[in-house]
């Protein structure tokens, strides 16, 4: 089918999730017919990046990320095409309530709150999370106008402060992107991390009132379809707000892998360095030159006609040095937080002693060292055996990256001592698995928009060569499919 055609080899760099997504693409566009080999070089001795899974006595062990948002499709879409449909589960969100640490005990995140917008006015008003300020600015933001024109990037502290106050920020914006980044409030860009809440207020001025407004409207959505008798018209389901495999989310890593030629997968194969060929980018070679060349530590060279470097952005931007110095320093900026996952198994007398709900946030004021603690048995069935506990405590970001240094027997130690300061929760742990992982969280600061800006507009004079991962337009493993995936179907296409 390809004869007389020239085949176009594209290399993958970076074994991760969006690495995966990328060569299983070109796996399957070759196997289609087209023109194109895929090489894929993974630095260490496995593949999967922070994706990770092991099984204790039972318990299902998430080192890495747990779980992913249901309203991104990409992930749960990549299950199903790899036959793990049927492994999918949603979070248990009938449950599903979160606390937050506010002067040494637990407090309930107010009900109706959808992220950070108040959607219901007693569970506000009745709140000890906010002071009276706070409760009244939330009234206040209902009349909020829309802004004069366009406003520039500003961090998600200075947004969420002049909607909702100080002490929203303190006590709820700030634990919660700490959860879910790693980060400051007060650097994170609310243009790119908070994009949807950057449009409301564009366009409605309240967060209030705009998300009051969809509400309604998806509301009154559902009342029509549910009205219309016809047998091919479906009601919208409800989707969970987070889903997972049922054995873990290194099924759908290993599944992936499998279906990419071994012979093509190069492990424990770091890239030193990345150089145009003769034939590259603005110059004139032979037609049958690849583009690029891949120096490998121990002198060994791969050629490529593409590349995909699906890797972290600082380290990509090391690799384009010689290639393009301003891409490389852009690259370079993008900067990134380490995390630690300590988890703690129990017995099933220890389940008891435990609050409802999926878990709980630390503000910085609150003085530990734990970011959050996940109540995993209630957060996702099969993860535990019957009656049994697994706690995750997360570690580390913007706020404490020492922590890494810590030895396990005192991480843990610490880990129960605030257990046991903010719950009374005493139990002693039938095992613990303490997980680092440095520089792993990409940052998203102010400004962090028009840097991706101006990557892309150096990516368009440099054809063949594409970025994927969690540094650019979303850091969940959705965002990583969607970036690999999309990333291999330009290099198939040769377009930019």
């Amino acid at each position: 089918m390809n004869e007389g055609k020239k085949v176009r080899r594209v290399a993958v760099i970076g074994g991760g999730v969006a690495g995966l997504a990328a060569a299983y693409t070109l796996a399957r566009a070759r196997q289609s017919g087209a023109p194109v080999e895929e090489m894929l070089f993974e630095a260490s001795p496995w593949l999967g990046g922070v994706i990770r899974t092991e099984t204790v006595d039972g318990f299902v062990v998430e080192a890495g990320p747990d779980s992913f948002l249901a309203e991104k499709p990409q992930a749960a879409a990549m299950a199903r095409v790899l036959g793990l449909g049927n492994d999918l589960m949603g979070s248990n969100d009938h449950a599903r309530r979160t606390y937050i640490a506010h002067r040494g005990r637990l407090v309930p995140l107010p009900d109706g709150l959808m992220f950070l917008v108040p959607t219901r006015l007693w569970p506000m008003i009745t709140t000890r999370l906010l002071p009276l300020s706070a409760k009244l600015a939330a009234v206040r933001e209902m009349f909020y106008s829309p802004p004069n024109g366009e406003r520039e990037d500003e961090s998600v502290a200075s947004f969420v402060r002049r909607h909702f106050g100080a002490a929203m920020v303190e006590n709820i914006a700030d634990p919660l992107l700490a959860g879910v980044y790693g980060g400051d409030s007060a650097e994170l860009s609310v243009r790119s991390v908070l994009p949807r809440f950057y449009e409301m207020e564009r366009q409605h001025g309240s967060l209030t009132r705009a998300t009051l407004k969809g509400m309604r409207e998806r509301n009154a959505a559902k009342k029509k379809i549910d009205g219309v008798t016809a047998k091919d018209v479906a009601a919208p389901s409800s989707l969970p707000l987070f889903m997972t495999l049922k054995g873990g989310l290194q099924q759908m890593t290993v599944r992936l892998a499998s279906q990419v030629d071994k012979n093509r997968v190069f492990m424990c194969r770091r890239v030193a360095g990345l150089e145009l060929a003769s034939g590259g980018p603005g110059g004139a070679a032979d037609s049958c030159s690849r583009r690029f060349k891949i120096a490998c530590e121990g002198d060994k060279v791969y050629d490529a006609d593409a590349v995909i470097l699906a890797l972290p952005a600082n380290l990509a931007g090391g690799l384009v040095s010689a290639v393009d110095p301003r891409l490389s320093e852009l690259l370079a900026g993008i900067p990134y937080s380490s995390s630690m996952t300590v988890t703690l198994g129990f017995d099933a007398h220890a389940r008891a002693a435990l609050p409802p709900g999926f878990g709980f946030l630390v503000p910085r004021k609150e003085q530990r060292r734990m970011l959050a603690c996940t109540f995993v048995h209630a957060k996702f069935d099969h993860r535990v055996p019957e009656g049994k506990a697994l706690l995750r405590c997360f570690l580390g970001g913007a706020r404490d990256p020492d922590v890494l240094g810590v030895p396990d027997e005192d991480v843990v130690h610490g880990v129960r001592r605030e257990l046991s300061d903010l719950m009374n929760f005493t139990a002693e742990p039938l095992f613990y698995r303490v997980h680092r992982w440095p520089g792993a969280m990409a940052q998203y600061p102010v400004g962090h928009t028009a840097r991706v800006a101006a990557i892309e507009q150096r990516l368009q004079e440099l054809p063949g060569l594409y970025l994927a991962g969690n540094a650019f337009s979303g850091i969940g493993i959705s965002d990583c499919i969607r970036t690999g995936k999309g990333a291999a179907e330009k290099a198939v296409r040769g377009k930019r």
